[in-house]
């Protein structure tokens, strides 16, 4: 397969001036092999499924990874462009959400790698470490129309080494809040007018990171989980004429949030949340106010608290933060729990895309293999667009004993491959009259060897 069909090369084409013309068709062919590939996505796994599984300068393949020039960060860019342009309504806010994920690795050559809690493996109860990169990553979080609910695509993703790494090289050690700080301001110089929404969960509700938000010229809003027993204080007073010493950072104590919710003069105000978790209405009931979070000998933040609590008891009362007080609690809600498809994204790209399943061991193929995978799952929505957008119906496999409402990944990748193979002028759709097709061998033994092979 040695050419794309028009519409992939209409989205592919501003990617293009990013690479040599060299580097960017032996690009190519690794996208669509990294596609039509099942099981692992090594390179060696991508030129077989195009039909190179005999080529005698496969290392050429390899060195788009671990040695060519290209830029990560400006392939991310124009990924996040493009997804803006399709999926982000004109002048809306662009809602980012950031997490970070545990690439399961082992090996004495991956330098990066480090010890950390396991998030898929780990429970309440349960504790699982396991041996690994960590990767942070920042997705656009979405509402995909002709899924009818909210995706969160890949863009950007950084490894965040561990410790160990950072002492062998005589570096300083960066938190996960200071790659998301990182993150969060190329976005802001990519788009300096546009409004920017940041979703994060609790690790992230860190008060150096927003009052950088804050501090901003055009400021980032920042939504996280906070805790019950955070230290909330009513805005400093005014100084009064003459006073003499440093300004007050916070006036007096408030409640705790958990005395707060337990209160019975706390007035609950019942709110529908549209896109609550698994895409499904929901009734529950909040309750906010602004305060200024501060520790000693750190920030003092103004933010915005909102409690949520279920009128039906299925889950404890939480508590969230928005660092623009003007927001509208329902707002805050709304966004938070579009953060929960990060983890549908996560769990998607190791079932569907092949993720922790690479065996680079150079620095630079590690960097750039992971993030590249990640943003594969972008690709495809973007592929898949236009197909599902026009007869979203067609694209979804049924079985009669699952009635299956909306399109998944699952439909749309392989709404993709099928039309990669139809580019081989073999699978087109079937015509009105019966006819016979001659199917070439070669094609046929790829074919097989695909499904025999899929793991």
């Amino acid at each position: 397969m040695r050419t794309l069909p028009p519409k992939m090369v209409q989205v592919l084409a501003p990617f293009a001036p990013l690479f040599s013309e060299r580097v960017w068709r032996h690009a190519q062919l690794l996208l669509v092999g990294a596609i039509l590939a099942p099981g692992a996505r090594t390179v060696s796994s991508a030129l077989r499924a195009v039909g190179l599984g005999r080529e005698e300068r496969f290392h050429r393949y390899h060195r788009v990874l671990s040695r060519a020039s290209w830029s990560s960060r400006e392939v991310a860019r124009v990924l996040l462009g493009l997804l803006v342009e399709a999926f982000v309504p004109e002048g809306g806010p662009l809602v980012v959400g950031i997490d970070e994920t545990l690439e399961r690795r082992w090996g004495k050559k991956i330098a990066a790698r480090g010890v950390y809690r396991d998030p898929v493996r780990s429970t309440h109860e349960t504790f699982v470490k396991s041996s690994g990169l960590r990767w942070v990553c920042a997705m656009l979080l979405v509402e995909v129309p002709w899924a009818s609910r909210v995706w969160a695509l890949p863009f950007l993703s950084v490894l965040a080494p561990s410790e160990r790494y950072a002492a062998e090289r005589g570096k300083r050690h960066k938190k996960i809040t200071e790659w998301a700080w990182q993150l969060l301001l190329l976005v802001r110089r990519w788009y300096p007018e546009r409004e920017i929404v940041a979703v994060a969960d609790r690790a992230y509700a860190s008060l150096k990171l927003l009052s950088r938000c804050r501090s901003l010229s055009r400021p980032v809003t920042f939504i996280a989980r906070l805790r019950l027993d955070a230290a909330l204080y009513e805005p400093a007073p005014p100084r009064r004429p003459g006073q003499r010493g440093r300004p007050r950072l916070k006036g007096e104590r408030l409640p705790n949030l958990s005395v707060v919710a337990e209160d019975p003069n706390t007035a609950w105000e019942p709110t529908e949340i549209a896109n609550w978790y698994g895409g499904e209405q929901r009734t529950v009931e909040i309750a906010s106010a602004t305060a200024v979070w501060y520790s000693t000998g750190l920030f003092a933040v103004p933010i915005r608290w909102v409690l949520v609590r279920d009128p039906e008891g299925a889950f404890k009362t939480q508590a969230l933060l928005c660092t623009e007080l003007g927001t509208d609690p329902q707002k805050v809600v709304s966004w938070f729990a579009m953060r929960w498809q990060m983890e549908v994204t996560f769990q998607e790209v190791r079932r569907h895309v092949g993720f922790e399943t690479q065996r680079q061991w150079s620095e630079l193929a590690i960097r750039r293999t992971t993030p590249a995978l990640l943003g594969l799952f972008s690709l495809v929505t973007l592929f898949a667009n236009r197909h599902m957008r026009r007869a979203s119906g067609a694209f979804r496999r049924r079985a009669g004993w699952y009635p299956k409402a909306r399109p998944t990944f699952a439909d749309a990748l392989a709404s993709v491959r099928k039309e990669l193979w139809a580019q081989e002028q073999t699978f087109y759709g079937s015509p009105a009259e019966a006819d016979t097709v001659k199917v070439p061998r070669v094609f046929m033994e790829r074919l097989t060897e695909a499904v025999c092979y899929a793991a």
